[in-house]
């Protein structure tokens, strides 16, 4: 996948308030002490590890259009490397954003076309996780450092999925 005209950050900082980034002791939904508001980070060249490996598929993919843009959508979506869930992480200052069009019909799209493949869609809110999947949305509350998500499928053809935490 390439992009006709590479994207940059640009005036967009939103991955600099939604991340947890342990080197830095910084918690989810509050900004960066090296964030500069509309430029990026102040302190580029020495970004811990957390920032310099991740990837907003805004900039990475050329699928998603410029509503995507984290800074207009209050969305930083990323590929979790470990899972390949699509982790949508909300700007805590708008806690409904997801939900707006027209992000919540395309979300429910991803999560019924991942389906097949096990590439599940969860939305967080901070640290508060919402799991979409073809049957509906299951919120699985907080989680915790270290804790994994696990999904049921179906046994029956009117059964739901069941979502847990371990």
């Amino acid at each position: 996948m390439t992009l006709a005209q590479p994207r940059t950050c640009g005036t967009c900082t939103l991955c600099c308030k939604v991340y947890h980034i342990p080197e830095l002791d910084k918690r989810m939904g509050s900004w960066c002490k090296f964030c500069v508001p509309g430029k990026g980070c102040g302190n580029y060249e020495a970004r811990p590890n957390t920032c310099r490996t991740f990837n907003c598929l805004w900039i990475i993919t050329d699928i998603l259009g410029p509503e995507w843009k984290p800074e207009r959508s209050k969305l930083v979506m990323a590929i979790d490397p470990e899972t390949n869930f699509l982790k949508i992480q909300v700007d805590p200052g708008a806690p409904r954003a997801w939900r707006a069009e027209p992000y919540y019909s395309q979300i429910r799209h991803w999560a019924v076309a991942g389906d097949p493949t096990g590439r599940r869609v969860i939305v967080f809110v901070n640290d508060r996780a919402t799991v979409v999947l073809p049957d509906g949305e299951h919120d699985i509350g907080v989680i915790a450092q270290g804790e994994r998500i696990q999904i049921n499928r179906p046994t029956s053809p009117n059964g739901r999925f069941s979502v847990v935490k371990s």
